[in-house]
């Protein structure tokens, strides 16, 4: 343990992140024979001097010191930073150093990954609230510290929700865009001779772009109803190819279960009688088969007490899906 302690200092040497350069750059400022400093008769509970920026953090760390001289001292350095920029900026942040060095380590203790990024949008945070913290009411660091931490902690989620580093060999690795895209599904049903082109279409803008029928209908200029007649043939015989076809690929394939969900949960809608047809390529002999199944699957005649009890289709519309029980 204490050698890899020692490793993990050599690394953060060889390589500062954003607060080591921050400490750095702070530690320049109140080194020398003319330190930064405050005019302690500015402010409460200060000695009557000239007080480097470093003593000036260590007195507002000490836990006897009245918040209200806190507020003032903090109200001053952000003023100053707002004012002047540069050296007080760096300023500021030196102060704020305890805190923001706390921030930092919290947020990755168990961060498996390199963390500068996450200590540099600690540090960016707290930059950024700099200029527009609200100075009147209480407890200015305290703020300034909950902005910072936020910034990281938003990072470090960023962090996490990235696909996990693989290390470089032979193996199986993920495939590239545009597997696992269920259209892609429709695309082979389509070259298999399931589907026609317009079919493939109407099926993936309104079952998976959710694109409403009435606009698509609309958008072709075609009947309604006739577009619902129509997608729900296509949908037996997409069905009944993937089920088929479902022995020769892998199960576990997430283009057949994703289109095959979408299918499965269609709710039927019952056809208007006196509807023209729509003009899709589709050979008869495969309308009588999908009628023969639709005839098995479910009853749509009016004694059947299913789908309104055999009323118009437009006297009670459908929602496209389905409500869960």
């Amino acid at each position: 343990m204490a050698a890899q302690s020692v490793f993990r200092r050599g690394c953060d040497d060889a390589v500062p992140n954003s607060l080591d350069i921050a400490r750095d750059t702070f530690t320049w400022l109140v080194t020398g024979p003319h330190p930064v400093s405050l005019n302690g008769r500015l402010f409460p509970g200060l000695p009557d001097r000239r007080i480097p920026l470093d003593e000036v953090r260590d007195r507002l760390l000490a836990r006897r010191c009245p918040q209200a001289t806190r507020d003032a001292v903090w109200a001053h350095l952000v003023l100053r930073s707002r004012t002047e920029g540069a050296t007080w900026t760096v300023a500021a942040v030196g102060v704020a150093l305890p805190a923001l060095t706390s921030v930092a380590a919290t947020l990755t203790n168990r961060f498996a990954g390199d963390p500068a990024d996450v200590h540099a949008e600690v540090l960016r945070g707290f930059l950024a609230a700099l200029s527009t913290i609200d100075l009147r009411p209480p407890r200015i660091m305290l703020r300034l510290r909950w902005e910072a931490y936020r910034s990281g902690y938003q990072a470090l989620e960023e962090a996490l929700a990235g696909p996990t580093p693989v290390a470089p060999g032979f193996r199986s690795t993920p495939p590239q865009a545009p597997w696992g895209h269920p259209d892609l599904v429709l695309a082979r049903a389509v070259a298999d001779g399931v589907l026609t082109q317009t079919e493939a279409a109407l099926i993936g803008a309104t079952r998976l772009e959710e694109v409403p029928v009435a606009d698509w209908a609309a958008q072709h200029q075609i009947g309604e109803w006739a577009v619902y007649k129509a997608r729900k043939r296509a949908e037996l015989r997409l069905a009944a190819y993937l089920r088929d076809s479902a022995a020769e690929t892998d199960p576990t394939d997430p283009l057949t279960d994703q289109v095959a969900t979408a299918v499965a949960l269609a709710r039927p809608v019952t056809p208007a009688r006196d509807v023209p047809r729509l003009s899709l390529s589709v050979p008869a002999s495969e309308v009588k088969s999908a009628q023969k199944v639709q005839d098995r699957v479910s009853k749509t005649d009016a004694k059947s007490g299913v789908q309104g009890c055999g009323t118009h289709p437009r006297s009670a519309r459908l929602p496209e899906v389905p409500q869960c029980a």
